[in-house]
């Protein structure tokens, strides 16, 4: 499939930068295709920024970068009348790109946080009273720091259900560290890298995504797993219908990625941790990754 051939060539690529990180890759192009946002949640100095970076090069968006910091106002997002030659006039701020690398989202307080969420939600921004579209594509790309590091404000619920996804990089193995040390700068690499694919084409891939067939079966799989969730003592808050309509959009996506025009369980399963990791709570301290697994084995495959 020709579209496979292209997101491929597109991994590719961004693997050249980022190394031994391609599941991670291909979850954030899967999140752009389902015309989603991603959350990346890790320690500074593993990889975030350049991730955008190089998303941003492959792809050929326009790109903006907005470094959030406790005096950073919701103004400094959006953007702000002046008054000019008599009238006011609307300076777009950096939320007016195709993409949007929101880093160290949680180092702005909750206040201007919340700047993003009408962006994120509906693609548009209202600013004195007028509704001012934004680009398409448009995806959001934020980068937070672990909660216990110092100066960080906890994202609210309503602005965390606004990413499709929360991944985290991780710390590279022995061998592609290595590589990173003897290899040249990411920043040299990042200039030299060339778009490999057009903004219609792009658009194109996101509008074949919601044509990907999921049968009445996978249905009845994605709600068994949404009510489990919300019925199972073990989770303090249940998945919602955002909730579940991420995971089935994810799924499509994934399924497109691997040039079946059909969703199978495996799909599901494997945007599963990505999708509702941020999302639900368990009553007991928890590892993430275990509370899904735990979840994937409760519910039986139709």
């Amino acid at each position: 499939m020709q579209i496979k051939k292209m997101l491929d060539n597109l991994v590719t690529q961004t693997s050249q930068v980022i190394l031994g990180k391609e599941l991670q890759i291909r979850l954030v192009l899967t999140c752009l295709m389902a015309r989603g946002h991603v959350l990346i949640e890790d320690l500074p100095g593993v990889g975030k920024t350049t991730l955008a970076h190089i998303f941003a090069r492959v792809l050929g968006l326009s790109f903006q970068r907005i470094q959030f910091t406790s005096d950073l106002l919701p103004a400094d997002i959006i953007g702000v009348s002046i008054f000019e030659e008599g009238q006011f006039k609307f300076h777009t701020g950096p939320i007016f790109a195709q993409m949007v690398l929101a880093d160290e989202v949680n180092r702005a307080t909750p206040k201007t946080q919340s700047a993003l969420l009408e962006a994120m939600g509906e693609h548009q921004v209202t600013v004195d009273g007028e509704t001012r579209p934004l680009p398409a594509p448009f995806f959001v790309l934020a980068t937070q720091n672990p909660l216990h590091q110092i100066g960080t404000f906890p994202l609210p619920e309503s602005q965390l259900d606004r990413f499709m996804m929360r991944l985290e990089l991780g710390y590279p193995n022995h061998e592609m560290e290595r590589a990173l040390l003897k290899g040249r700068d990411r920043r040299d690499i990042i200039a030299e890298v060339t778009p490999q694919i057009t903004v219609q084409e792009l658009l194109k891939i996101q509008n074949a995504v919601p044509k990907v067939h999921v049968s009445d079966a996978l249905i009845d799989y994605l709600q068994s797993i949404l009510e489990f969730s919300r019925e199972s003592p073990r989770y303090r808050t249940g998945l919602s219908p955002r909730a579940g309509l991420a995971i089935r959009h994810s799924a499509q996506a994934w399924a497109l990625m691997q040039g079946r025009d059909y969703v199978v369980p495996e799909d599901i399963q494997t945007v599963l941790p990505s999708v509702i990791g941020h999302r639900l709570a368990a009553m007991t301290e928890q590892n993430t990754q275990n509370l899904v697994k735990q979840l994937i084995e409760d519910v039986a495959i139709p």
